[in-house]
């Protein structure tokens, strides 16, 4: 970095600093307001506007027994945590000065979240939870059966009927606390994972390889797969899931990527010498233009995710009846 500051200096620092605050104030328009209408309970359970635990781990397709989304989940997390153990290995942890890293690091806890809520997910499935499967009110008749009295007198239908209706809500209540903060945080991750593999994988193959030449950037079949098993993963996990993708959570990606920035300019603060991605530079008069086609950039990153969402839902109402998929 140059010793004083410049006038293109002030001005990435304003545009990272606006793009910032500009999120947190959508984050606070949307993701507070909704949280401010629910309760403290449906408030930790907040699935983009929708309320039910089952999303996080059910696959949106007809059919399919979660165990498969568990599999699936647990596979790309084992394979994600192999191929990033020799990249540090082979180029030990200063490779986390990239962006990439950053990324599929966070692709990788999405997987390990994934795999622990669908674990949970599928142990209630198995168990067949009244919540889940209709039979709640039988579970609950059956027990109060057993625990009162054989006294015709003492006991009306109409009471029995309302013991199992707040036993119901009781249970219900229960199976709901367990997911809360973390299902929220596996949906952050993963909504901001997809915006942030699209950038990744986008810039890497369409930009730096074709267009950069960087001393320290050489490709090989590791770089190749860091730079493609993180989407491949990612999009087939989607393919599966019943996960919702409301398009204020780019905020998050956006939050996400002005946090690396950050990351970068304190460590040349500090000393470091060279910049892992050319366009961060910042001792260049180009540098607010490459800085503000980076903030833009982010919008139809997350937005082409979106669409791929979208698609999958389209493809679903075509090939099944609407009642019989989960949406």
């Amino acid at each position: 970095m140059a010793s004083e500051l410049a006038w293109y200096d002030l001005v990435c620092y304003g545009i990272v600093g606006v793009t910032s605050v500009g999120s947190l104030s959508v984050l606070w328009m949307h993701e507070g307001a909704s949280k401010r209408e629910l309760g403290p309970l449906d408030e930790t359970l907040l699935l983009g506007g929708v309320s039910s635990s089952t999303k996080l781990w059910n696959s949106c397709w007809p059919g399919m027994h979660p165990f498969w989304l568990l599999l699936m989940r647990f596979l790309s997390f084992l394979t994600l945590a192999v191929f990033l153990t020799l990249d540090v290995r082979e180029y030990d942890v200063s490779i986390f000065v990239y962006y990439t890293e950053w990324t599929f690091t966070l692709v990788m806890i999405y997987f390990a979240l994934g795999t622990i809520i669908s674990a949970h997910g599928c142990w209630q499935y198995i168990n067949k939870p009244p919540l889940e499967n209709g039979e709640m009110d039988l579970f609950l008749r059956r027990d109060l059966e057993e625990s009162m009295p054989k006294n015709p007198i003492a006991y009306k239908d109409k009471e029995m009927k309302g013991s199992i209706r707040l036993q119901s809500q009781y249970i219900e209540e229960e199976f709901k606390q367990r997911v809360g903060f973390w299902g929220y945080v596996m949906q952050i991750t993963y909504q901001t994972s997809a915006g942030a593999v699209i950038l990744t994988d986008i810039v890497f193959w369409c930009v730096i390889v074709p267009f950069l030449s960087i001393s320290h950037f050489k490709l090989n079949m590791l770089m190749g797969a860091m730079h493609s098993l993180n989407a491949i993963f990612l999009l087939l996990d989607t393919a599966l899931n019943n996960l919702p993708f409301p398009w204020f959570r780019v905020a998050y990606f956006v939050l996400w990527s002005c946090g690396y920035i950050i990351f970068q300019w304190i460590i040349h603060a500090c000393g470091f010498t060279w910049w892992p991605y050319p366009f961060l530079e910042l001792d260049t008069p180009w540098a607010p233009i490459w800085y503000l086609c980076l903030a833009v950039v982010h919008i139809p990153c997350y937005g082409l995710y979106s669409l791929i969402v979208k698609a999958k839902y389209m493809i679903l109402l075509r090939f099944f009846p609407r009642e019989l998929f989960r949406i």
